[in-house]
């Protein structure tokens, strides 16, 4: 089959490798129809932070797929060849105490005790178990019994493929944001993340979206989508920026605050951030900057939600602060399948999310590496990328 394999920094190609086959009794084998380009994907293709080490030339990359089941194994009762599937992003058992708690993400069935860290995860590096990823024509899936979400037939897989890894990493955003009835969320970064939670924040009761990114395709989409925007390259200093979103949020700040960026894989968000803190005498780290935005703009009382992806060595978060406002927090990795059957009734025809049209690009998976590559820069308006094997 086709695949998307790492190289080196900043060098990915698209190779035939070996089909997968059913390993455990408990597999099944998809044939991947769409498959999801994500900014975790840029992490590895940058070699960054402390996944660096571990990603190596000839990994299978990709962990956002919808296809078709071709195969299972003799303990997955409920699929069935030709079913049609989601796949989420994480691996888990289904039966373990976390699972049976809600928090797939932290299986216990299918993390690695040798590192301390959550479930598996495809596409991902050593430490979250090295599964050969879903960017190519098939996929192997372990715990398959319990993981894959069976969609209709019918619509176009740009309907259900988020289901995978965008649409419940912004719900559980919004979950744990805890907007109170008519009240204000702020999203920082509206890459896809940030972009869906802001979508889903408003169906689900919000009054108000703020949203803060630099780049201008994404204001604009968001835009259009009823969110008022904010571009920190506007202002002299965050001082100015947060200033500025009080006006909109009667001098309190947002209710709750959704950090969407975490740590960022390329030039960004981040980096305007910290020339604002260096500009107002009060430069912080990379990798730290939105997390300090985030603390300074929700008000006294208010709640975080810490959606961003945050790898490397985490410095001291500003807890005399975090105190001082009384601000809750809540953080994690996104427990796919706990939250699909809520999801669901956002999908109707209607579309009121705008899933159907929410990517800029569809390539075929050929093209892996120009897909690749105008994602890391943020040419020709590419904000979210499917590519179809």
């Amino acid at each position: 089959m086709r695949a998307v394999t790492w190289q080196g920094k900043r060098n990915v190609r698209v190779e035939t490798v070996p089909d997968p086959v059913i390993q455990e009794r408990t597999d099944a084998i998809v044939r991947v129809t769409s498959t999801g380009l994500c900014d975790f994907d840029l992490r590895l293709y940058e070699q960054h932070d402390t996944l660096a080490p571990f990603v190596k030339p000839g990994d299978i990359l990709g962990h956002e797929a919808i296809g078709i089941v071709e195969e299972t194994g003799s303990e997955v009762p409920d699929l069935k060849p030709g079913d049609r599937v989601v796949v989420p992003f994480h691996i888990a058992c289904g039966h373990c105490w976390m699972c049976s708690a809600g928090l797939p993400a932290q299986c216990l069935t299918t993390h690695e005790p040798s590192q301390d860290t959550g479930a598996a995860l495809f596409g991902h590096a050593g430490p979250s178990g090295s599964v050969p990823g879903a960017q190519a024509e098939y996929l192997r899936v372990p715990q398959a019994q319990f993981g894959p979400i069976k969609v209709p037939h019918g619509p176009l897989d740009d309907r259900f493929v988020y289901l995978s890894d965008v649409l419940p990493s912004a719900w559980q955003a919004v979950q744990y944001a805890d907007v109170p009835p008519a009240g204000t969320v702020a999203v920082l970064g509206l890459g896809p993340l940030g972009d869906m939670a802001c979508r889903i924040a408003l169906q689900r009761g919000a009054a108000h979206a703020i949203g803060v990114d630099v780049v201008p395709e994404r204001l604009a989409r968001a835009r259009k989508r009823g969110v008022e925007v904010f571009d920190p390259s506007d202002y002299e200093s965050q001082d100015e920026l947060i200033a500025a979103i009080g006006t909109h949020t009667f001098g309190r700040g947002p209710d709750s605050v959704i950090d969407a960026v975490g740590t960022e894989a390329h030039d960004g968000l981040l980096d305007r951030l910290a020339v604002a803190q260096e500009a107002s005498g009060a430069a912080q780290p990379r990798g730290r900057a939105a997390l300090r935005l985030a603390v300074a703009l929700v008000r006294r009382g208010g709640t975080l939600s810490l959606a961003g992806d945050y790898g490397g060595t985490a410095d001291a978060l500003p807890l005399m602060t975090l105190s001082d406002k009384h601000v809750q927090m809540r953080t994690g990795r996104t427990n796919v399948t706990r939250w699909s059957d809520d999801i669901m009734s956002f999908l109707a025809d209607d579309d009121p999310l705008g899933v159907d049209d929410f990517a800029t690009h569809h390539l075929p998976l050929e093209q892996a590496p120009y897909a690749y590559d105008i994602f890391e820069r943020g040419a020709d308006g590419a904000v979210k990328i499917l590519m179809r094997p």
